[in-house]
């Protein structure tokens, strides 16, 4: 690990980690992080690939926030500690909890909550006069009818307590909500909290997607990255994809700055990152809804390939408490595309990309799948499903969309009959 810190220039600070996520998708924020902080983990189960970036780490019999909080208490009884960082959906806000209790930047638990719970993120904004979609809350499949009634159909149906796109669904009238209001009614995430009205219903904005990175120092917002979405396997809202350009207009265009400032005074929200996700209707802006972490999906490492900012350090130094450095020294355009199986329930013999196929402006092509998976495109593998990816960096859309084409074209895969890879 690097010796060269924000802090003491021969120890660097202590940073704690509550829960690792995997690696495939945050690894390259271990590896940047650890350059100038020392990491302690906090999970359920010891290190293993996060071993080399570590400097620490305690193993917790589960990751709520009374465990976390006491074995971070012992951690800073040791030594001093400098933040806490999460970018585990289910668990931000058991580090906001930990960060709390040690009197550190984060700390603000009902800010977290506002985000984790959709029906709050609603509440919070509609207090405050943000542009959303019309939303109500019911408890069971008689309240959304009546709710899409008034509201007026499609509409979508959401969890108040998942992620990653579990459980939402588009329905078009009353036959295809009673059909599929159990599907986001029964989604959840790990340790999220159960309500007796858990499911949101919500006005259908047909308008482009984004998304929007932003950390956020002393309650200034500095978006970093917009992210122009690509979704599928309607009704359904799976992401497949996501284009990156360094200099998107959108990063100085007025009316999404002023309502992404808006959404974090809204929430409250104050010091850490943020993922926030707009439909641009010809309304102007609309938040469809805000995630108190990283993105996912490889997003901020798009971002640094092209921009050549550093998302880990960033993030790192606003839970410590200090501005980030967010300048550009690059403008390129980076994406990525997923692959999934055909069918639910494919057995996989072999996943592999022809690298002679592939365009030289993809800059990774990785195989998810094993051999023996057992993998179902969405609903049923709504991102789990996923058997492959790639990435591409380019100075132009076209060109990095030419590129995913590519790996898209040099995609082989082999499938097994049931019950075995032959």
């Amino acid at each position: 690990m690097g010796t060269h810190a924000p802090g003491d220039a021969e120890r660097p600070e202590l940073l704690l980690l509550i829960g690792p996520g995997m690696q495939l998708f945050r690894e390259y924020l271990f590896r940047s992080i650890s350059t100038r902080y020392r990491l302690h983990l906090l999970n359920t189960a010891g290190p293993t690939w996060e071993t080399p970036y570590l400097s620490g780490h305690s193993v917790v019999a589960d990751m709520g926030a009374e465990t976390l909080t006491a074995a971070a208490q012992k951690v800073a009884a040791e030594e001093p500690v400098a933040g806490v960082l999460s970018w585990d959906e289910a668990r931000i806000l058991s580090a906001a909890h930990v960060a709390a209790a040690l009197g550190l930047p984060g700390g603000e638990v009902d800010a977290v909550e506002r985000c984790r719970d959709k029906f709050l993120t609603r509440g919070a904004l509609a207090g405050a006069g943000v542009p959303q979609p019309a939303f109500q809350l019911v408890a069971d499949v008689h309240e959304a009818l009546a709710a899409a009634d008034r509201i007026g159909y499609p509409v979508v149906l959401k969890p108040r307590n998942a992620a990653a796109s579990y459980g939402v669904v588009l329905v078009a009238g009353p036959a295809e909500l009673a059909d599929r209001f159990p599907f986001s009614h029964e989604a959840t995430v790990p340790d999220a909290p159960r309500h007796e009205s858990a499911v949101l219903v919500e006005e259908y904005l047909d308008a482009p997607e984004i998304s929007v990175d932003a950390v956020v120092h002393r309650g200034e917002v500095t978006p970093l990255y917009v992210v122009r979405k690509q979704t599928g396997f309607p009704p359904y809202f799976e992401e497949t994809g996501h284009l990156l350009d360094g200099g998107d207009p959108l990063l100085a265009d007025r009316s999404l700055l002023t309502a992404l400032r808006d959404t974090h005074r809204a929430l409250g929200y104050r010091d850490g990152w943020t993922h926030t996700e707009f439909k641009l209707t010809t309304d102007g802006p609309k938040v469809i809804e805000v995630n108190g972490r990283l993105g996912g999906d490889l997003i901020p490492h798009l971002g640094a390939l092209a921009t050549g900012t550093d998302p880990g350090l960033a993030a790192a130094a606003v839970a410590c408490g200090r501005p980030p450095r967010t300048a550009r020294s690059r403008t390129l355009v980076a994406g990525i595309r997923f692959f999934y199986p055909e069918a639910d329930d494919t057995v996989i013999e072999s996943v592999s990309f022809d690298e002679d196929a592939l365009a030289p402006s993809v800059s990774s092509a990785v195989v998810v799948a094993r051999p023996g998976d057992v993998v179902s495109p969405p609903p049923k593998g709504i991102t789990f499903g996923r058997i492959a990816f790639a990435t591409a960096l380019a100075d132009g859309a076209d060109k990095c969309r030419a590129a995913l084409d590519s790996a898209e074209r040099a995609l082989r895969v082999r499938t097994a009959p049931a019950g075995g890879t032959g």
